[in-house]
């Protein structure tokens, strides 16, 4: 198969995570010859139709957008089919793709998946690392096969997590990662030097995706667990707790090592400050430096507190 000409492209993606990959394989030497991505969805406060990250990137280079609600039809797949790609690039598309459509691809169809594969295969792979407390992850590029984020791996990249990031922070960092892995894998692929490693199931977890429900904050779990996940849903969907009848947001929270709870319920509020809102939890006691009332933007705890005292002995359930 020759490999030193241009190669024909489809990208497949979605959400910002994507963004950076299609924006790398536009300035590079093959040919994006389309972009397929999600309808358009309702989003913001004004549930106003918008048109996806990925869409905004490929209408403004002039690349043809396709966005079928299943591509599983076989409509969709004889577009796919006319434009005869040597590779299918997918990024966090947000479909499962069928072996018909894989099959296109007359090189392979390869995935930029968000985690040091075969850990956190599926869905949501970089908010789980940060959820299951890990200090390590990474970009796997993949050959993708009909299973769930199985196929063989081609090229991986590793980034530490630092102590206090969150997703959002973490998410932008892996997507540029990605953006610079999948080039430096298409240009291995170009040299005739990109070798295809299968994944080993020992050490294989699963990344289901993320329901707005466990969000929902569990005082009685450690404070070591609950820092975890409160930065693993910050920005979306934003961990919460409820006081009084008021759902509260909360974010940036910080262990508070010297703090003794001792036998005090979990979910009760310690000590209040300007510089935390502290609460015991079922092991130690977790800081909250950031707070959101219903409706309104988040503030630094010493802003939160001059409109809503939260005071001592206050209960967070």
């Amino acid at each position: 198969m020759e490999l030193d000409r241009p190669f024909k492209i489809v990208f497949m993606g979605t959400p910002e995570f994507a963004v950076p990959a299609l924006d790398a394989l536009l300035k590079g030497p093959d040919q994006v010859v389309s972009v397929v991505s999600q309808p358009d969805r309702p989003r913001g406060r004004g549930r106003k139709l918008l048109p996806t990250p990925v869409k905004l990137v490929a209408e403004a280079a002039g690349i043809p957008v396709f966005q079928p609600e299943s591509v599983k039809k076989p409509e969709f797949l004889d577009i796919v089919r006319g434009l005869e790609p040597d590779l299918l690039v997918v990024a966090a598309f947000g479909q499962i793709l069928p072996r018909a459509l894989l099959d296109i691809a007359s090189i392979m169809p390869v995935n930029i998946h968000g985690s040091l594969l075969p850990r956190y295969r599926g869905a949501a792979p970089i908010q789980w690392a940060l959820m299951e407390g890990e200090v390590e992850t990474g970009i796997t590029i993949m050959r993708m096969d009909e299973g769930m984020d199985t196929g063989p791996m081609l090229l991986k990249g590793s980034i530490e997590i630092g102590p206090e990031e969150t997703f959002g922070h973490l998410y932008r960092r892996m997507a540029d990662l990605g953006g610079r892995l999948i080039v430096e894998a298409i240009e291995r692929l170009h040299a005739g030097m990109l070798k295809e490693i299968p994944q080993p199931e020992k050490g294989a977890s699963y990344a289901p995706p993320i329901k707005k429900g466990m969000a929902r904050i569990d005082w009685a779990l450690p404070a070591r667990k609950l820092h975890c996940l409160i930065r693993a849903f910050d920005p979306v969907p934003g961990a919460f707790t409820f006081w009084g009848d008021m759902r509260l947001r909360i974010y940036r929270p910080v262990v508070m090592e010297t703090v003794d709870t001792g036998n005090i319920p979990p979910g009760t509020v310690v000590e209040a400050s300007e510089a935390s809102v502290v609460v015991a939890t079922g092991q130690g006691a977790l800081g909250i430096r950031e707070l959101q009332a219903p409706g309104k933007r988040r503030l630094p705890c010493a802003e939160f507190l001059r409109g809503r005292p939260v005071r001592i002995g206050d209960r967070f359930v």
